[in-house]
């Protein structure tokens, strides 16, 4: 029995499609998809459709793409569409950041298993940019994410306030857990800001993150924590707490004839001996 990540699966790309219904069982193992499935309910569908019926168990946390809003098809908000997707999860039994922390009692000892649903404040970006000035500042370098006109946050006044409710949400949930108890923190934006690492689009990190989340690999006792969201998949260390970004990406960002089960990321157990200080990144081709 193992816990396998991946995230990113783009499913809007045909190519991604394909390579998901050729995955082949994984009936013993669990699967954590964190974030980034797609845009439309249907190809949400699909996803949960066949990785429900390849895994024992299935957690899922939702990305950015998840919330864009077609007008087209009614989507008023990105919050009501949160709350579909949720609703689908639940008639295929997936869990989400909505449900009861799942316990892990399989190889690798007793964890808890913490779907997360934080979003990102503009708050990675340099001292000398005030908040209200991040997006200029993005666009200074051409860069704007597709997040500002497709991403809806009412009933919320703007993105930011979104994600502090989502992070006060989180936080008392995480602060009733058993500290003796280690975690999996799962989340699609990565929890902390030394881990974007982008160096061609450096300014997009202000829709990468919070600062809130600085910590909490310490604060609440976590053995791993699993994100998405930078298409760069790599594993790191900090205070021997492993760091896994588990991306697949667009068609141009993994090789076809690997398949996607060459890109699916061993949580549990760990799958290599922890180091006994902080080490760079261990890029995943």
């Amino acid at each position: 029995m193992r816990l396998f990540a991946i995230s990113d699966l783009h499913l809007d790309y045909r190519e991604n499609r394909v390579a998901l219904s050729e995955m082949p069982d994984f009936p013993d193992d669990w699967l954590i998809l964190a974030g980034d499935i797609c845009s439309s309910m249907e190809h949400f569908k699909f996803a949960l459709e066949h990785l429900t019926d390849r895994f024992a168990k299935v957690i899922w946390v939702p990305g950015n793409h998840e919330l864009w809003c077609d007008s087209k098809k009614k989507e008023l908000n990105s919050n009501l569409k949160y709350s579909q997707l949720v609703e689908i999860c639940n008639n295929f039994d997936v869990l989400t950041p909505e449900d009861p922390y799942l316990e892990w009692n399989g190889e690798g000892g007793q964890h808890l298993i913490v779907p997360l649903f934080l979003l990102y404040d503009y708050s990675f970006r340099p001292d000398h940019v005030e908040e209200h000035q991040a997006v200029a500042w993005a666009r200074e370098s051409g860069i704007l994410c597709n997040d500002e006109s497709l991403i809806k946050p009412h009933p919320f006044p703007d993105f930011s306030s979104w994600c502090r409710a989502r992070c006060d949400y989180a936080t008392d949930r995480l602060n009733s857990l058993p500290a003796e108890i280690p975690t999996i923190l799962i989340n699609h934006h990565p929890l902390r800001e030394e881990l974007v690492r982008l160096k061609r689009i450096p300014r997009f990190s202000i829709w990468c993150g919070t600062k809130e989340t600085e910590n909490w690999h310490r604060t609440y006792n976590a053995a791993a924590v699993v994100s998405g969201h930078l298409h760069l998949r790599a594993t790191d260390y900090r205070d021997q707490v492993r760091f896994e970004e588990v991306s697949l990406g667009y068609p141009k960002h993994w090789r076809r004839e690997h398949g996607m089960k060459h890109y699916l990321r061993q949580i549990l157990p760990h799958p290599e001996p922890i180091p006994r200080e902080d080490t760079g990144p261990i890029w995943r081709f």
